[in-house]
């Protein structure tokens, strides 16, 4: 049976970082003594109202008073774009990388390699790579989770693994496809992550041309959470954050870890 102390902790841990404008180093510290099987039964047999990438709750922008941006990187499977990186550290970008259990097996000990760098953070991106759902939702055809019990397990299996290998859990959380639905949402807050959407898209899943995602980065409003790819060297995505870079630092502006910031 699920203590009268858990289901108000996990509440007040809900209810904290879903307010608006909320300080994410005051609202972020997972609810003390929360345990992933006892989020996945109090959470049974609710029905989500909602679905999509914006929903209350999700990370969208943040809030700032001049011209930054924050910079995030999804790695979902497959390779591992060295030069991006290269790119990123060249100019002292920081930048959070979003790592999902998938690309973890195809790229042994990178995970630890970037975590050592300051400039970035290691977020979780998923055990499976696949939408979070109570229902079994899809998005561009990946299919979701179907219970809450799955959600959990999405989320909580790479959270483990992360923990494992870096000595400390990811506090940012973004789910394969970005797509969730409101129970899902508020599943990820109980288990004391935070659920980052994003505000531009710059490479449409690694399939834009270089112009066309140095042109989404410069054209990004002030406060945006960007979104790219880590995961296609093959794809004009390197190049394109190589033009950006160097011409948006020239132009005065300033890119921000997303820890640490005013969240909306």
């Amino acid at each position: 049976m699920l203590s009268r102390r858990f289901l108000l902790g996990a509440l007040a841990g809900s209810a904290a970082v879903l307010a608006s404008g909320v300080d994410v180093a005051a609202a972020l510290a997972a609810p003390s003594g929360v345990d992933a099987r006892d989020v996945a039964t109090a959470n049974a047999g609710r029905s989500p109202t909602q679905w999509g990438m914006t929903l209350p709750g999700i990370v969208t922008t943040f809030a700032t008073s001049g011209r930054q941006l924050a910079l995030t990187f999804d790695a979902c499977d497959r390779a591992c774009d060295d030069a991006l990186l290269d790119t990123l550290a060249h100019h002292g970008v920081p930048a959070l990388l979003f790592v999902c259990s998938k690309w973890i097996d195809a790229n042994p000990g990178r995970t630890e390699q970037l975590a050592a760098n300051p400039l970035f953070d290691i977020g979780n991106h998923g055990t499976r790579h696949v939408p979070l759902s109570v229902t079994g939702r899809s998005a561009y055809g990946i299919a979701g989770t179907h219970s809450a019990a799955e959600v959990v397990d999405e989320v909580w299996a790479n959270q483990t693994r992360l923990t494992s290998l870096l000595g400390k859990g990811p506090v940012f959380y973004r789910t394969g496809t970005a797509h969730y639905d409101d129970v899902a949402v508020d599943i990820v807050h109980q288990l004391g992550l935070v659920p980052v959407g994003f505000s531009v898209n710059a490479d449409n899943g690694a399939t834009s041309a270089p112009t066309s995602v140095s042109a989404a980065y410069q054209h990004a409003p002030a406060g945006s959470v960007v979104l790219a790819h880590v995961n296609h060297p093959e794809a004009g995505t390197g190049a394109g954050v190589a033009a950006a870079i160097p011409a948006m630092q020239s132009a005065g502006w300033e890119f921000v870890p997303l820890a640490g910031q005013r969240l909306a």
